[in-house]
């Protein structure tokens, strides 16, 4: 008897993914295979609405999420492909924001929160992604209603103080928890600045010799005692009890070996701030190059790959396979003294979650010259910093040899230190070798010493320097404000107020800035205490770890807050900014200019506004004639990217341009216009064709 066999339909079924970003849903595409379909959400896909507050506050700040305008068709196509896999799998980024929005996903999808199809990696590597499916979980609402506490008072403070600014002061302005406090820090350090008053002191500089090899030593005291010189008079009365006709005796000579120790990994805020100092980097500008090596760059034969874990940690910690193919690496590059038995490791800051591993690349034998063809300018430095940081924490320390002397003559006491590399250690990799050796004489104790020369110097004690970006995310760091994810928005933000601006690298805050931050200290004073504030980011730490409740830590503040704001509505008096005569009448009318305060800053506009609509830009004149037309005179400009630069003001009739500083002078070798180049140290007046250059000034 015939058999016949039927064919089995195979499932045309797929395993839908989804992911925030489509180059992060490409990344793993690859990974996961055709039985698997990777999405993208495209970020948030729920969120409070930005016409009202949002909140109930009578009903247990029950939060009111509506779908985020514009996305109604990347909902629309999640649903459709939801509705025809065979499972689906959400896997957002793993921390708080990204377990946020996989829960939103399943509400608006229909999905069971009891479902596993939570999943979560680390790192964009295929064995990371397929260990991540091997063990799926259900969605942490301990995770998301830490997100959604932050979330709903961030909305609380920003929807209620920033009416009364747009009411009392003018439209457009904000308040909020985080950038309130680095608003205030950044005025607080101006008001240390224009409050500091210098104070003088005094140093001696002395060229001394043995067998005619000289070497320089400082004034440390009198009779075995540290002496600090306040005054000239101070210089005179020591300078007087030296005997230039006798040599000095070396009294003490002290030989030692220093360690000094490699950093870390990167966090979140380490990595902003070397990237800040280092590559001159904005914090906004980090992270996107950071998102996209985490999320995945097509590196040639190998197609997509993630290039460094996540960059949003506050954690230190290193896997140990990272730390074993490190350790391989060192051995077969550098060589076995190169490598740490016992790799440093890191104090976590207070609140530090721990989730994650610190910030490094996914395979440390990518080397950032391996990849330099396929990343961009940016990508490229960013990975670099990150490779050698990585790389270098887990390298023996540099080793120095340093020698202290002491030399004596009638009392007076002068200290030299030198020092020489005797091992680079990790500074072969990161940091470079700042150690610049200064090599003292074969000197003992007992031997005598000439004085050749001293060189008393005035100096004044200088104020406090205004914040870097660096700096302040520092500060804001070690004092509990924000979190890794805050830091990059919130400065973003008090610059698009304009409440402050960036001079030379530096925060200044602007007129407008006092205005806002003086409100809040009058009728806020909870939002910019930073102990107050610090100890409600370890509230909303404890919600993550199912301490507390969030509904209970919202209360708790907004109870007080409410009478704050209640209190302000009332007693808050108007600010008006008032209008500056500009000093020159209206080119089209004859009616008097004024200053105006915009949104980007001052400007110049005509008195009869909106009768007349006049306006101009303000212009710094630097006091010197255009090179090139002679007619105009040179102004300083901003291009696109907030940089300064010098141009003519008969642009676009003349087109002169130059980054440094014209000074109304020409080379005398070429006659071409000199300029004023800022170096370290001080600045150079050069010649742009590189012909001629005079002494720095500092």
């Amino acid at each position: 008897m015939a058999t016949t066999t039927k064919k089995r339909k195979r499932s045309t079924k797929k395993k839908l993914v989804i992911v925030e970003s489509p180059t992060k849903a490409k990344t793993i595409q690859k990974y996961l295979g055709r039985t698997y379909k990777v999405v993208a959400s495209k970020g948030h896909v729920r969120d409070l609405p930005k016409s009202k507050m949002g909140v109930d506050v009578e009903n247990d700040y029950a939060p009111h999420y509506i779908s985020i305008r514009g996305k109604g068709d990347t909902i629309k196509a999640l649903k459709a492909e939801a509705k025809k896999a065979k499972a689906v799998y959400l896997a957002s980024d793993p921390d708080r924001e990204g377990e946020s929005i996989a829960w939103h996903l399943s509400y608006l999808l229909g999905l069971d929160v009891n479902d596993k199809n939570r999943v979560a990696f680390h790192e964009i590597t295929k064995d990371a992604v397929k260990d991540a499916f091997k063990h799926p979980r259900t969605i942490d609402m301990n995770l998301v209603n830490a997100q959604q506490a932050r979330r709903v008072l961030d909305r609380l403070v920003g929807y209620s103080i920033s009416p009364l600014l747009w009411k009392k002061v003018k439209k457009g302005l904000s308040a909020g928890r985080v950038q309130s406090i680095a608003l205030w820090l950044i005025i607080q350090r101006e008001r240390a600045i224009k409050s500091f008053n210098p104070e003088e002191y005094w140093t001696i500089e002395s060229m001394m010799s043995k067998d005619k090899n000289k070497f320089k030593s400082n004034f440390y005291g009198l009779n075995n005692k540290k002496m600090d010189l306040h005054n000239n008079e101070d210089v005179k009365f020591v300078l007087s009890k030296i005997d230039t006709k006798k040599p000095f005796n070396v009294k003490k000579v002290v030989k030692k070996q220093r360690k000094r120790q490699p950093q870390v990994p990167f966090t979140t805020s380490t990595m902003q701030q070397d990237a800040n100092r280092k590559l001159n980097f904005k914090t906004g500008k980090t992270m996107m190059a950071a998102q996209q090596l985490y999320e995945g760059i097509n590196i040639g034969k190998e197609g997509n790959q993630g290039l460094i874990t996540y960059m949003r940690t506050d954690s230190t910690r290193i896997s140990a396979i990272a730390k074993h193919e490190a350790s391989q690496f060192l051995h077969e590059n550098f060589g076995a003294e190169y490598a740490a038995t016992k790799p440093i490791k890191g104090k976590l800051p207070e609140g530090a979650q721990d989730a994650h591993e610190a910030i490094r690349p996914t395979s440390v034998f990518r080397t950032p010259d391996s990849l330099k063809d396929y990343l961009s300018k940016e990508q490229y430095r960013l990975y670099n910093l990150i490779w050698c940081r990585f790389v270098a924490s887990q390298m023996t320390p540099a080793i120095m040899d340093t020698m202290a002397v002491d030399i004596e003559q009638n009392g007076v006491l002068f200290r030299s230190n030198g020092s020489k590399l005797n091992f680079e250690g990790f500074l072969k990799v990161y940091g470079g070798n700042n150690e610049k050796d200064n090599i003292l004489p074969d000197i003992v104790e007992g031997d005598n010493i000439d004085l050749l020369q001293t060189n008393p110097d005035q100096h004044f004690t200088q104020p406090p320097a205004r914040y870097s970006e660096a700096n302040l995310i520092k500060t804001l760091e070690e004092n509990g404000v924000g979190r890794p994810s805050t830091y990059a928005p919130t400065l973003g933000t008090i610059q698009k107020r304009y409440y402050v601006k960036l001079v030379g690298r530096r925060f200044e805050p602007t007129e407008l800035g006092e205005i806002v931050n003086k409100i809040i200290e009058n009728y806020f004073a909870d939002i910019i205490n930073i102990d107050f504030t610090a100890k409600l980011e370890q509230e909303l730490d404890e919600i993550e770890e199912a301490k507390r409740n969030w509904v209970e830590i919202i209360d708790n503040f907004y109870q007080p807050f409410y009478k704050e704001v209640s209190n302000a509505e009332i007693n808050m008096a108007s600010v008006q900014i008032k209008d500056e005569p500009a000093g020159f009448d209206c080119e089209i009318c004859g009616s008097p200019m004024v200053i105006k305060m915009g949104k980007y800053g001052k400007f110049y506009a005509c008195s009869r506004f909106p009768d007349c609509r006049n306006t101009q830009a303000i212009v710094k004149k630097i006091g010197v004639v255009c090179p090139t037309c002679g007619k105009g005179e040179v102004i300083e400009r901003k291009s696109k990217r907030n940089r300064l630069f010098y141009g003519c003001s008969r642009y676009p009739e003349c087109e002169f341009v130059s980054w440094d500083k014209p000074i109304g002078r020409n080379c005398p070798k070429d006659g071409h216009f000199l300029v004023e180049k800022k170096i370290k140290g001080g600045v150079q007046v050069i010649c742009p064709n590189g012909d001629y250059e005079e002494k720095v000034q500092k």
